[in-house]
């Protein structure tokens, strides 16, 4: 019975430390500053090769592309309507 009781007990305080562990993990992944982070490097990854820290010049020209395409076809809309 004794034996039972400390094993039961060690158990139970296993699991606390764990639950403990997931939590601690929960709240550093919900963290803001560690989602923000994470996404930051998400966008950087984008543009500029991580293990190299070259740029990406592929993804930037269509970036840079996209945003020109955008304020030519804004000013021919202002244009038109005018």
């Amino acid at each position: 019975m004794t034996n039972e009781l400390s094993s039961l007990e060690r158990e139970i305080e296993e699991t606390r430390q764990r639950l403990a562990q997931t939590i601690d993990q929960l709240a550093y992944r919900a963290n803001p500053k560690t989602i923000v982070g994470r996404e930051v490097t998400t966008v950087k990854s984008h543009f500029v090769d991580l293990e190299t820290g070259a740029p990406r010049t592929d993804n930037i020209i269509k970036v840079a592309g996209g945003v020109v395409g955008a304020i030519v076809l804004l000013a021919v809309i202002r244009k038109l309507t005018r």
